[in-house]
């Protein structure tokens, strides 16, 4: 089994609702074994304008699925939930493979591991959370290492998934 550690986000409707249920439907598959999921953080929009902020999240799962399967599995999911990336910037979710075990891969499909992880906030704090010490292949980083090298402005709040 592989391990594989998922981005979350949302910025349309109940986010932390958003995320939860994207993170259920996962376990639908019998490939699939949820591991932990971090709690959210809400964060300032990166990269885009919105007037809504996000709730993002990060979780680690094992698979059986290859990268690719697994890949596919989240676009359903998103698109299962109402995603539809042909209109616009804002969604009601967004789930990014950020690692699977410690490939390297770099194909029109998929890149691995995500290219923005050492840039981002919204994917370095809640990563923290679950996993400081996870190595990135490429940059022979953890993620505690990256998330101190990050300049200071982006705001990201840890918050609680009771409502």
């Amino acid at each position: 089994m592989a391990l594989a550690f998922i981005g979350l986000g949302s910025n349309l409707g109940n986010g932390r609702e958003n995320l939860l249920k994207a993170w259920q439907q996962l376990k639908k598959s019998k490939r699939v074994t949820l591991l932990t999921l971090s709690s959210p953080y809400l964060t300032e929009p990166v990269g885009m304008e919105s007037d809504y902020w996000f709730t993002n999240g990060l979780g680690v799962l094992e698979t059986k699925l290859s990268p690719l399967e697994l890949l596919d599995l989240l676009l359903q999911t998103e698109k299962e939930m109402g995603r539809d990336r042909a209109s616009g910037l804002d969604r009601i979710i967004d789930l990014d493979l950020l690692y699977y075990d410690d490939l390297v891969i770099s194909s029109p499909e998929l890149t691995l591991p995500h290219p923005e992880i050492a840039n981002r906030m919204f994917i370095l704090a809640p990563m923290n959370e679950v996993a400081p010490d996870h190595l990135h292949p490429v940059l022979q980083k953890t993620t505690r290492h990256m998330l101190k090298q990050l300049p200071k402005g982006e705001v990201v709040k840890k918050e609680v998934w009771q409502k």
